[in-house]
């Protein structure tokens, strides 16, 4: 069995236009990207136990250098929002555990949590919504399920081309439990009846909802969506964390060279899906181009 694990990026509002007060207009965000990895039930183990082996021993540290006492590895979450940004206590998205690490172990805590994708063969796949192409009466809900089905689409076809004695489960971030709710109900019509493109032979049981805090998988694929949006608002795909996540997508045995099978971008008219193309053809010949000592 392989565990799929599933985080976002980007706002749920479908809406890319605002008004303040006064009717004064202002851009929303214009991305919302879903993104899924896999990891072998039998590397669970090792996986999971050498990230919270690191975070115990940070954790220990802060206590003896800072006296700050985290009380158990659900305090010790890492998303990428503190990893990046520098809250202030009582702000939003601040953590004691990650804003009181120095740069030093914060990159040692984010370089083993990407080591974990080539160490252990995860695969990654990620919908990208471009919402300023959406149709007006969609909904956040309705947004959400779409990037669900387009990433359940893609892991069925991983799991049939590689994998196809093994089942897949899904593992998600319990967030809002009427959009868990909603999710599951979708879930359980792809199991029964499929969609318009394919069965779902290999997806089993219904969608795992945990507390971020308690799964390194779902803060992996945090992390990666992140760089996943990150790429895609900036439109470039040479950020560089984001390049080091490209070898780990999904290619189908089948599919023509210069394209990702596990990237899907939504809806079909979007122009970032011609970015897409031109940007990961562009660090392709890139990387052709470097000296072998360098590429290698």
């Amino acid at each position: 069995m392989y565990f799929f694990y599933f985080d976002e990026s980007g706002s749920r509002d479908p809406k890319v236009e605002g008004k303040k007060k006064g009717e004064t207009a202002f851009a929303k965000d214009h991305l919302y990207v879903l993104t899924a990895l896999s990891l072998y039930e039998k590397k669970w183990s090792a996986f999971d136990q050498e990230i919270s082996a690191l975070k115990l021993r940070l954790r220990t540290k802060l206590y003896r250098e800072k006296q700050i006492e985290l009380q158990s590895l659900a305090d010790c979450e890492v998303k990428s929002t503190s990893l990046r940004l520098n809250k202030s206590p009582g702000k939003k998205g601040y953590s004691p555990f990650v804003h009181n690490l120095d740069d030093t172990d914060k990159t040692a805590l984010s370089t083993l949590f990407y080591s974990q994708l080539p160490k252990h063969n995860m695969r990654l796949f990620a919908v990208v919504i471009d919402k300023r192409k959406l149709r007006d009466h969609m909904t956040g809900e309705q947004m959400h399920k779409k990037a669900y089905e387009l990433l359940l689409e893609r892991i069925e076809l991983y799991l049939w081309e590689y994998y196809p004695k093994h089942g897949g489960l899904i593992v998600m971030d319990d967030t809002q439990k009427q959009l868990n709710h909603a999710v599951a109900m979708k879930h359980a019509w792809f199991q029964r009846d499929g969609n318009a493109n394919l069965r779902f032979k290999h997806i089993i049981e219904y969608p795992f909802f945990t507390d971020s805090r308690l799964s390194n998988g779902v803060q992996l694929a945090d992390l990666c969506s992140y760089n996943i949006y990150r790429a895609f608002r900036s439109e470039d795909f040479t950020y560089p964390y984001f390049r080091k996540l490209l070898p780990n997508f999904y290619r189908s045995r089948r599919t023509r060279e210069g394209k990702l099978d596990g990237l899907k971008v939504f809806p079909d008219d979007s122009e970032l899906i011609q970015f897409a193309a031109d940007g990961y053809r562009d660090v392709q010949s890139r990387d052709t181009e470097k000296p072998a000592e360098e590429a290698g």
